[in-house]
């Protein structure tokens, strides 16, 4: 179906922004800090590195269609993760730097969803 393809890759964008720019750019160790802020110490640095890696292994995933399900699981789980220790307590809107807010997280979850449940790889 064409709107699957659109959404598949519409996160697959999203999910490579997310992991390869924080690659790219070197603020994975700042993200681990942050996350050492949030009582992930003394973890916090691989952490980020695992979340980051994560995004871009799920990405690759979804574009070539092989273990899809497993993918989706892996980043649903690191997603509610991060609403539980993160965003929920800024409430449902995303404003500023990313840091609050449900609202984006629980969109991706809702895609993902739909490919998990879809019944495909």
């Amino acid at each position: 179906m064409k709107s699957d393809i659109i959404l598949r890759y519409t996160i697959v964008v999203i999910l490579l922004m997310h992991g390869v720019t924080a690659l790219a750019n070197g603020s994975i160790h700042d993200f681990g800090q942050f996350l050492n802020q949030k009582g992930f110490a003394p973890g916090g640095v691989l952490l980020a590195w695992v979340i980051k890696l994560s995004h871009v292994v799920c990405a690759v995933l979804l574009v070539v269609n092989k273990y899809v399900r497993a993918a989706c699981i892996v980043t649903i789980f690191i997603l509610v993760m991060g609403i539980i220790f993160v965003h929920g307590q800024h409430g449902w809107f995303v404003v500023g730097g990313g840091t609050n807010g449900v609202e984006f997280n629980l969109l991706l979850i809702a895609g993902l969803t739909h490919f998990l449940i879809s019944g495909k790889n």
